[in-house]
């Protein structure tokens, strides 16, 4: 038996879902913006099928983003309600934990516009340090290469609380991240300042040799995939929407939670989901776990 951890799933990809709306660059900012309460009725969906913690919705909550919309001075604002929501829905189911997301400066899955350290750290650390008081640690996003790595990590201790980092993998390759940097070469960075290492927003497939790559860091590790057919070039320009990437309907929840399953059996003691999956992946996850004897914690 195993007691593992077991994340939400996806929120940015369920809040366009359940709006209807359309994407836009600002993706799950902008729906939290426009449709007040669904942020918590998705965490709360999500502690009901098991999960039990709930990744706040400040993933794309950098001023980067919010400067190019023109809607930087509801920084606040926007934290604020994402907080509140997550809170909200922990109350009214009655426990679990908060893990604060931070996602990467600039875009997701492009190592090679990520700011430099000195600019880079500032800003991590200013999310870092308005969430470290309302969160129960830190969950550092897409992680696309070593720089990368090393600058959020630097920022999250801001935070004051645990740091997980997470990595994005290499679809085809898992033991290397997106900037074909090998995962193993993370051991140099850690020092200290994480107390968890995963792997997130990758191919299901892909996950198994980015936690082997994981394993012999010495701390607690896990995965949470992606549902997406593949990363395209459409995605990977400046500004993008996710009308650019497409869902694989063979993901259903049974076979996702296979792939879950598969990475407690590797070791894995965290899993849930990334983009593209949803409560009913997380319910699957959950059953599955309890029959076969695991503990859900």
């Amino acid at each position: 038996m195993t007691r593992v951890v077991l994340l939400d799933g996806g929120m940015g990809q369920e809040l366009l879902a359940r709006s209807g709306d359309a994407p836009t660059p600002l993706w799950a900012t902008q729906v939290m913006r426009d449709h007040p309460g669904l942020v918590q009725a998705v965490h709360a969906d999500y502690f009901a099928a098991g999960a039990t913690v709930a990744t706040t919705n400040t993933y794309a909550l950098h001023h980067d983003r919010l400067r190019r919309a023109g809607i930087d001075h509801l920084f606040d604002a926007l934290l604020e309600q994402a907080l509140a929501e997550a809170e909200a829905a922990r109350a009214a189911h009655g426990s679990g934990r908060i893990a604060g997301s931070i996602g990467p400066l600039v875009a997701s899955y492009r190592p090679e516009v990520h700011p430099p350290r000195a600019e880079a750290v500032p800003l991590y650390a200013e999310l870092a340090a308005r969430l470290g008081p309302r969160v129960d640690l830190i969950l550092c996003e897409t992680v696309a290469s070593l720089a990368h790595a090393d600058a959020v990590l630097e920022g999250a201790q801001a935070a004051r609380r645990p740091v997980w980092l997470s990595v994005t993998a290499d679809d085809r390759d898992g033991a290397r991240l997106r900037s074909g940097e090998p995962v193993a070469g993370l051991a140099g960075l850690l020092g200290g300042r994480a107390q968890a290492v995963l792997a997130n927003c990758s191919a299901p497939e892909a996950m198994a040799a980015a936690l082997a790559a994981l394993a012999p860091l010495g701390l607690p590790c896990g995965a949470y995939a992606n549902g997406f057919r593949q990363i395209t070039a459409e995605f990977l320009k400046d500004a993008p929407t996710v009308d650019a990437l497409e869902g694989r309907p063979d993901l259903t929840p049974d076979r996702y939670a296979a792939f879950a399953l598969a990475w407690v059996r590797q070791g894995a003691t965290i899993v849930g989901g990334c983009c593209e999956t949803t409560p009913a992946h997380i319910a699957a996850i959950a059953r599955r776990l309890r029959n076969e004897g695991h503990e859900i914690i």
